[in-house]
Formats: structure tokens, C-alpha cells, sequence
């Protein structure tokens, strides 16, 4: 995998162990980027998961993120955190949408586990029923490539050109 230094000439880069251990281990929010069908950017902010090397988030088969990727599966997507020290993973990928609930449910269960904690809860119950209804839709991510940031260190020296 390709890892880019997100803000050359301050702070470091994350190495590929680092940025999969940044997206495996936080409970960020990902920022998922798509174009409608208007050629417009759309931002959806979305829970997930990263499992061998991909991204894997739950979304409504009705949703706009879902129609976006079946017209134009390139997407970019974005998890930083905002305390200091700022550090993130951003980058593009082609997105996949599975629909089959036996593909989707496991991994939606995953989803929640990560963000709730628990699947015994009015959120997770609720959610999962969609996705046992086929309501869901599971969106996999591959990356193309990572750029990444670490602030902790500060500056290190001259911007690249």
C-alpha cells in the first residue's frame, strides 16, 4: 500500500502498520466522499470497520451514498481526530456494494460492536433488523492508497514543492 505524508514539513507520516492501526483501533467517525448525479461532491459521515486491508460501513440500500457508488464506484474517504495531537488516514478507493445478508450481517455486527459497545441496545437492535431485512447494503472499500498525518512531532523541516 502506498502511504503519502499528508502535511509535508510538519509533524510525520503514518507507516502502513501505523494508519492500519490508526483505522482498526479508533472509534472515529469515517468521512465518505462521493459524486451524485449531478457530478456534486456529497460528505457522509458513516460508522465502520476495517478488516484485511479494506473499509466496511453499513449503509441503506435507499441511501444517496448507495446510489452515488453504483453510478461511480471511486470514493475517498477521511478518520482524523480532532484532539491533539492531530493525527488521521485519509485516502481513495473503489467501493464494492454487497447485498447479500449473510455477507453484510457479520460485518454489521462488527459495526456495532465497535460503536455501541454491545448488541444488546436499542440502537445495534435496530439497525441489525434493517440489515436482516435486507434493508442494508454493505459498502467494501479497497484503498488505493493512505495519506496520513501524525502532528505529535511538529514541524520537521521544509514543505515539499
Amino acid at each position: 500500500m502506498r502511504v503519502y505524508h499528508a502535511s509535508p514539513g510538519f509533524g510525520s507520516r503514518l507507516d502502513e502498520a501505523q494508519a492500519v492501526e490508526f483505522l482498526e483501533k479508533s472509534v472515529l467517525n469515517l468521512q465518505l466522499g462521493t459524486v451524485d448525479a449531478d457530478g456534486e461532491a456529497n460528505i457522509h459521515t458513516v460508522w465502520y470497520v476495517h478488516e484485511n486491508g479494506r473499509l466496511y460501513i453499513d449503509a441503506a440500500r435507499a441511501s444517496k451514498k448507495v446510489a452515488n457508488i453504483r453510478r461511480n464506484p471511486r470514493v475517498y474517504f477521511c478518520v482524523d481526530d480532532e484532539k491533539t495531537p492531530y493525527r488521521g488516514v485519509r485516502g481513495k478507493g473503489t467501493a464494492t456494494i454487497h447485498e447479500d445478508v449473510s455477507v453484510a450481517l457479520p460485518i454489521a455486527e462488527r459495526i456495532m460492536l465497535k460503536y455501541t459497545g454491545s448488541l444488546d441496545n436499542d440502537i445495534a437492535a435496530a439497525l441489525l433488523d434493517g440489515v436482516r431485512a435486507g434493508q442494508s447494503a454493505l459498502v467494501e472499500i479497497e484503498p488505493l492508497y493512505y495519506s496520513t498525518w501524525d502532528h505529535a512531532s511538529g514541524v520537521t523541516g521544509g514543505r515539499s514543492p
